[in-house]
């Protein structure tokens, strides 16, 4: 591409002023003097892809972390001429401040008028009507690496309508936060869900652009039919990169500690604890009701959590908060002393643990955890137990890398 045009695009997007999705204080991750600005992401890439769509109709998956700097993907490109014709949108919606598991219904954008069509509320999966005249689909979400962030379902499923429908996806690559390490259990084939759909453990290590690739390769979608699918990758990222997030990616990972440890914490989303939904430190605290401790908080309802568990109630327990976000990092793995603790503290006081639909189960991957766990196993135990499925996966998961 001539050194002209490559000028005057990089001159327009920084023109650029968000109109869609204004990215506000309360949607930025609150950042340490640690954070890492030099890698360059999918989206920034835009000579990479923007000539791709030159005279095409074009819809896009997105939410609240679609940016290029401060500006919305969609503003971006918008600015420079591209036809967008639909928005479609993730759980927590296209501004990302929707609850946990509520359903986020269509609309149309007050600002441009483009349609926005949920792909979490009567379906999870792009219809053939929604994407009649598209040419090509742009998905460009923030991951976290975990199996339950169901982003990654998302993008199974548009996947999968692409590859039906004969539509090209380009997958705009961000870096994962917890890209660093690969822990937890494989999923097995009867706990299959919107919150976990593939055979990979718990903690992947993979961006959402390699992942793209694996259930691609792996022959994961319906069928075993094959998307058109290209990546722009990020630009000076490795898995060991610590790149803190500019945008909060859902309404309760509101920063670099809660989602270092949401792998850990979100077992107990299966459990009667809270885990600090409803207060200003979600996936940072646990407690409930009928523990004892110094340390107490009430969950109320607020954005992201209208409903939470224990409102109104003091829980007393344990503030995670304190920790230091590098060193919860460098520890790379699932800690497993938490969920074993608080089933022992539980036990003693003769209070349930375990949520009698034993969601647990398909978060942890199947009812192996759950039973240990009842069993009094401890936590190198519940390791060992993970161990060859790891190790399998791994061979699996060198063929798709893009990153050291």
């Amino acid at each position: 591409m001539p050194m002209i045009f490559q000028i005057i695009l990089m001159l327009m997007l920084a023109s650029c002023q968000p109109k869609v999705a204004q990215i506000s204080d309360k949607n930025h991750v609150q950042q340490s003097s640690n954070s890492t600005i030099s890698v360059i992401t999918g989206a920034q890439r835009t000579t990479d892809y923007i000539p791709k769509l030159k005279n095409k109709n074009v819809a896009l998956v997105v939410n609240q972390t679609s940016i290029i700097n401060n500006t919305h993907l969609v503003d971006s490109l918008l600015k420079l001429g591209v036809s967008i014709k639909t928005v479609f949108s993730p759980e927590h919606g296209f501004r990302g401040n929707a609850d946990a598991g509520e359903v986020v219904k269509d609309a149309k954008d007050k600002t441009t008028g483009l349609p926005i069509i949920s792909l979490y509320g009567k379906k999870k999966k792009p219809l053939s009507e929604d994407l009649a005249g598209i040419d090509i689909i742009i998905f460009d979400i923030q991951d976290v690496g975990v199996r339950f962030y169901t982003y990654i379902s998302t993008l199974h499923y548009v996947m999968e309508a692409c590859a039906e429908n004969n539509i090209p996806l380009i997958v705009l690559d961000r870096p994962n936060p917890n890209g660093h390490y690969i822990d937890g259990e494989i999923l097995q084939p009867n706990y299959r869900s919107f919150v976990g759909m593939h055979p990979v453990p718990t903690v992947y290590g993979m961006t959402i652009g390699e992942y793209a690739q694996m259930i691609n390769g792996q022959g994961w979608l319906a069928n075993q039919v094959k998307c058109d699918l290209t990546v722009i990758s990020c630009k000076e990222y490795t898995h060991q990169t610590y790149y803190e997030l500019p945008v909060k990616p859902s309404p309760n990972l509101p920063d670099m500690k809660s989602i270092i440890l949401y792998p850990s914490l979100c077992f107990f989303e299966g459990t009667t604890l809270s885990i600090g939904r409803g207060t200003n430190k979600p996936f940072q605290v646990i407690g409930h009701p009928k523990l004892k401790s110094n340390f107490q908080f009430t969950p109320m309802p607020n954005e992201g959590a209208k409903d939470p568990l224990h409102k109104g109630l003091v829980c007393q327990g344990e503030d995670l908060s304190l920790l230091d976000t590098k060193t919860l990092k460098n520890e790379g793995k699932i800690d497993l002393s938490y969920i074993i603790k608080y089933h022992q503290k539980m036990k003693a006081i003769n209070e349930k643990y375990f949520l009698d639909n034993n969601f647990i189960d398909k978060l942890s991957g199947s009812d192996a955890l759950r039973h240990l766990i009842e069993n009094g196993k401890s936590e190198a135990d519940i390791r060992a137990s993970w161990k060859d499925g790891i190790e399998s996966f791994k061979k699996t998961r060198e063929k798709y890398l893009i990153y050291k």
